[in-house]
This record gives C-alpha cells, sequence and structure tokens, in this order.
C-alpha cells in the first residue's frame, strides 16, 4: 500500500502541515525537524503528490533543462546533476534540445514554459549567453539558473576559471619542452571557446613563447571537428608537437587522427583536452585534461534555482575547482623536435 502523508507524519512524529512545509522547502523548519521528516519519507518510500502539490502550491513541480551542445558526455554530466537536486527536493525534470543557430528558437521555448510552465530553468552554454534569450525570459519572468555563464549573464548558478585552468596546463606542456602548441577552438558561440583561448595564449605569453596564428584553428567542441582540426595542423611544414583540443571530444579526435597517420601519442605528439568526461579516461592513451566538475555544477545551478524558488535566502553564482588530470597522452617533446 502507497504511504500517505500522514504516514510519515505519524513516523516523524510531527503534523501533516510540518511535513509539506518541509516538502514545499518552506522558511523556518528547523533542520532537525526537516532531517526527521526526510528519513521518515525514505523509509516509507513515500513520494508527494505532484498535482496536488501543483494545486495548492500554485506552482508545477517542475524544472527544465534547456541545452544546445554536440558533446553528449558533457551534457549526460550535467543531467545527473541537475537531477539530483531536483530528485532531493521532489522536483521532476524536463529536458529539451534548443538549436541555437536555427531561428524561432527563442519562440520555442515560450511554447515550452506555456506548455509544461516549469517552475524555472536551468540554461547550459551557449544558451546562457543568448542575449534574446534572455531578455525574454526576464519579460516572461522565469527563474533561471545558468552554467558557465559570461559575468553578468547569470545572477544565480555555477561558473568555472576556465581561462586559469588552461593557463596552468599549457604550463605544464611546456615544462615538459613543448614551444609549438596547437590548438582547436571550441565552438564560437560559446563563453568557453574565448576563455579557453585567452587561457591558451595566457599560456604561451607566460612562457616567453610568440603566439603563432597558423597553430590556432577553428572547432565545433566536437570529435569531428578534431579530427578535421589535427588534419589542419599535422600538416603544417613545422607541425604542433603538442594539441590543445578545447574539449575531451575535441582532443579524442586528435588521437584518431593521430593514430590514422601512424603517430604515436605521446612519443610523436602530445594531446591535452577539457572537461574530464568519462571517454578521457577509456580511450588510450588515457587523456591529459582539465576536470569541469559538470555534475557538481549542473547540482549546484539547480540547487540555487530551486532555493531561489522556495525563497531560500539569495543565490550567487558559486565558482567551483578545478583539476588538471595528467595522464598518458602528454609526455616529453619528442628528441627530434627539441
Amino acid at each position: 500500500m502507497r504511504a500517505r502523508i500522514e504516514d510519515v507524519a505519524a513516523a516523524a512524529g510531527v503534523s501533516m502541515k510540518t511535513v509539506s512545509r518541509v516538502f514545499n522547502r518552506e522558511p523556518n523548519v528547523r533542520e532537525e525537524t526537516r532531517l526527521k521528516v526526510e528519513e521518515a519519507a525514505r523509509q516509507l518510500r513515500y513520494r508527494p503528490n505532484s498535482s496536488a502539490r501543483s494545486l495548492a502550491g500554485r506552482r508545477s513541480y517542475l524544472v527544465s533543462l534547456l541545452y544546445d551542445n554536440p558533446s553528449s558526455n558533457y551534457v549526460m554530466e550535467i543531467i545527473e546533476g541537475v537531477l539530483a537536486a531536483c530528485e532531493q527536493a521532489h522536483y521532476g525534470l524536463t529536458l529539451r534540445p534548443v538549436d541555437f543557430s536555427r531561428r524561432g528558437h527563442v519562440e520555442s521555448v515560450e511554447a515550452l514554459i506555456n506548455q509544461y510552465r516549469p517552475d524555472g530553468l536551468v540554461l547550459t552554454p551557449p544558451l546562457t549567453d543568448d542575449m534574446p534569450l534572455l531578455r525574454r525570459l526576464r519579460e516572461l519572468d522565469v527563474r533561471y539558473a545558468g552554467i558557465s555563464a559570461k559575468r553578468n549573464n547569470a545572477r544565480i548558478g555555477a561558473s568555472l576559471d576556465e581561462r586559469g585552468a588552461v593557463a596552468d596546463m599549457m604550463a605544464h606542456v611546456v615544462a615538459l619542452g613543448h614551444r609549438r602548441i596547437g590548438h582547436i577552438t571550441g565552438h564560437r558561440a560559446h563563453a568557453g571557446r574565448a576563455w579557453r583561448l585567452a587561457g591558451y595564449l595566457d599560456g604561451l605569453r607566460a612562457a616567453g613563447i610568440e603566439a603563432d596564428p597558423a597553430l590556432v584553428v577553428e572547432g565545433e567542441f566536437s570529435f569531428e571537428s578534431g579530427i578535421a582540426g589535427a588534419r589542419q595542423l599535422l600538416d603544417l611544414d613545422d607541425p604542433p608537437t603538442a594539441i590543445f583540443g578545447a574539449n575531451d571530444d575535441t582532443a579524442c579526435g586528435v588521437l584518431y587522427e593521430a593514430a590514422a597517420r601512424g603517430l604515436s601519442v605521446p612519443e610523436d605528439l602530445s594531446v591535452f583536452g577539457f572537461d574530464d568526461t568519462p571517454m578521457s579516461r577509456q580511450v588510450w592513451p588515457s587523456l591529459s585534461t582539465i576536470r569541469q566538475p559538470s555534475r557538481e555544477m549542473g547540482r549546484i545551478a539547480a540547487r540555487q534555482l530551486l532555493d531561489e524558488i522556495s525563497g531560500h535566502g539569495q543565490g550567487h553564482v558559486v565558482r567551483v575547482p578545478y583539476q588538471l588530470q595528467i595522464r598518458h597522452s602528454t609526455g616529453p617533446v619528442p628528441k627530434k623536435r627539441r
């Protein structure tokens, strides 16, 4: 038999009103009481009735995650983090891919809002920096949290010092003796492209290496653009001894092209990426990369959004830490290139 709110109240030794306040995340509930109610609900496998909650509280108890990113690994990490926060708050989650490049994408988001009436949105790059979309959300008074948004594009959410992270990784690669370091950029619409390119240039400048425009080629944050970019770089008369892919998908494309040419990584070419997605640990050689805690960023952004919906305090953009993951794909510059 399905547990009822009365059963949770009895098990926790509180009133049904208190149970309701806990699940609605209302303020002024003691932490001890909240933990007792949540533990009783877990023991009884109780799930609040979303329809009843919606009617009583004039909320949908839904959050929508919007994304337009070619990296399925990155998107899945974000989804898992947002979902964890929603489940903890007894919220439902809807997912909506939004093609940033197509006309009418703002109208498609507005249609989503009108149909499902989500209590708020979690936006991922490049949607976090899509000014027409952000303006429309403000006009509609729709709450949203941003992940990796440019400055002032989101009041709440999560971000990471991508520029500083890349500069640190560049310092490591330079210390291995590399002077010809190529870079395959991310998509122009993504803020991460500019930050990671700036970190690459910072790293060169800090090492006293003059930037060579021929070593920077356009990419799309995709495996295919990693292959295409690697071809362009490796066909140079003076090719790089190391290549930085703007994300792990791109860097794995470089590994693919290197293998197709009979190049050994890292003996002939060092490769590194950004994100630390599962793919970076599953390929061989395993990929040196920068750990962006995407799952945690999704959880933080959703938690901030849910707190704002329920009136808990004032949120902000949380800066999360990064870590350099040095693995098998980077090594000393080849002796013949020293």
